[in-house]
């Protein structure tokens, strides 16, 4: 195996699992928007604490794997961070 293939495996397995992780979280966000909007607080600060969680070990389980996976899980979140916003947009939904 090449230096390259040596890093690419281990960075497009990072960039999938952060994509994976963005649209969980940032779509999870306006649910939790909602439930704020609803007066039901309490399953909303749940759902935040859940959100933080599953991307706090998702990102911990990366940093594990090493540098190159780390930056592209960070990658892949920020993608899915901008799908989520344009498909929201794009909707015309206000959460």
């Amino acid at each position: 195996m090449t230096e390259m293939q040596a890093l690419l495996l281990p960075g497009l397995g990072g960039l999938l699992a952060g994509f994976l992780l963005g649209l969980v979280h940032f779509g999870g966000l306006r649910h939790n928007t909602r439930l704020y909007m609803q007066g039901r607080a309490g399953a909303g600060i749940a759902l935040q604490l859940g959100r933080l969680a599953l991307v706090a070990a998702g990102f911990t389980g990366l940093a594990l794997l090493g540098p190159v996976p780390l930056l592209a899980g960070t990658l892949g979140l920020l993608a899915a961070r901008r799908v989520v916003l344009r498909r929201t947009r794009a909707g015309g939904e206000r959460a």
